[in-house]
Formats: C-alpha cells, sequence, structure tokens
C-alpha cells in the first residue's frame, strides 16, 4: 500500500496539506500560531487518527458497539536531540456493550496500527484503554 499527500504554502502565509478531498491549514507563522494546527500537533493527531480507525476496524472484528471514542494525546518535546518523545494517550470508549475487551483492543491498536507502529520505533508510548459506559 503506498500513500501521497500534497502540501504546499506561501511566503509569511499559512500552510495547507491537500489530502483525497480534504485540504487541511496548518500554522507556519507566527501570527497563527494560536489559531492553526503546527506540525507536532498535526503528528499527534494522525497518531490519534489510527488509534481511532483502529477502534472502528477492531470494533467489527471484536464484535462490540460503541457511540464514540475519545483520545487524548500529548507528548514532551526534547530539545537534544531535537525530537518528539514520550507520547501519552488515554483511549475512552462509550459503551455499555460486555463484549468490549479494553486489554485485547489495546493490544491490537498497539499491533496493527500504521501510525503507532511507526512512531513506537523511535519514541516512548504509554497509554491507557478505558470503557465509559455512561453517557
Amino acid at each position: 500500500m503506498e500513500y501521497e499527500i500534497k502540501a504546499s504554502s506561501i511566503s509569511n502565509k499559512d500552510a495547507t496539506i491537500q489530502i483525497k478531498q480534504s485540504d487541511i491549514a496548518f500554522g507556519t507563522t507566527s501570527k497563527s500560531a494560536e489559531l492553526l494546527p503546527n506540525p507536532a500537533e498535526l503528528f499527534l493527531g494522525s497518531f490519534a487518527s489510527c488509534m481511532l480507525k483502529n477502534v472502528e476496524r477492531f470494533s467489527i472484528m471484536m464484535k462490540f458497539t460503541y457511540s464514540k471514542a475519545i483520545v487524548r494525546v500529548s507528548a514532551i518535546r526534547l530539545e537534544k536531540p531535537l525530537k518528539m518523545d514520550d507520547i501519552n494517550y488515554t483511549l475512552t470508549v462509550y459503551s455499555s456493550d460486555e463484549n468490549l475487551n479494553t486489554v485485547l483492543l489495546k493490544k491490537n491498536i498497539e499491533k496493527f496500527g500504521t501510525i503507532y507502529n511507526t512512531v513506537k520505533l523511535s519514541c516512548h508510548i504509554n497509554g491507557i484503554v478505558e470503557q465509559n459506559k455512561t453517557f
């Protein structure tokens, strides 16, 4: 499987990533630092997207239903060497389904998540998967 995206920027303005039929704006200037995501936040967004896609994928395989899932991700940026490290996440799956096995779901995400597996080669990942039965 191969992937391709296009990104562009204009001098002294911000930038856009074009993926399929979506345009994702991101900040490259100090003017947009508080308004638009920066590259580090997009990186964490990709990590979170991978996890949520796998919740959907494994809900079918593991035969559980859920109303929504929310993942919160944080990371620390090291200064020397300059890189992202120590990614922490909490994945909350809103479901009253007794078939939801959060331990197995976490194991499957960690084993089969493309972005997860790529990221874990370069930094430490720590996370929990929890079920919320009240929603």
